[in-house]
């Protein structure tokens, strides 16, 4: 890891087909703008509980779930507190739908998938 990695988040984002499709036509370098019925968009701060939301809800929901990796100025995700939904594992940073493009001016690389589940 190189000292500019040290100023760098890891966020996961689950996702379904039609977004990662949205990220896929970006490039994989931006999220697309959330939906009126989406006030947040919520990237969480682990690959287990990412897993588990990609598996377990998006797959029933759409017929595959997927798990994206992605990379966040530390400075910039500070602004944003990380919130317990559930179990000690199930943390999340809620980021405001008018804050969506600044986080993707802030991510570093490309918006990866790693981790793919099918119905």
């Amino acid at each position: 890891m190189s000292a500019a990695d040290d100023d760098l988040v890891v966020l996961y984002r689950p996702t379904g087909p039609k977004e990662l499709e949205r990220v896929r036509e970006s490039g994989n370098r931006r999220w697309p703008p959330r939906l009126v019925d989406q006030p947040i968009f919520y990237p969480v701060t682990n690959e287990d509980y990412a897993i588990q939301i990609a598996r377990d809800w998006n797959v029933p929901a759409s017929g595959s779930g997927y798990v994206t990796r992605f990379r966040v100025s530390a400075a910039f995700m500070r602004r944003y507190p990380v919130q317990t939904v559930g179990g000690r594992g199930h943390t999340e940073w809620w980021i405001p739908a008018e804050d969506l493009e600044l986080l993707n001016d802030q991510i570093v690389g490309e918006i990866e998938v790693i981790h793919e589940f099918h119905a």
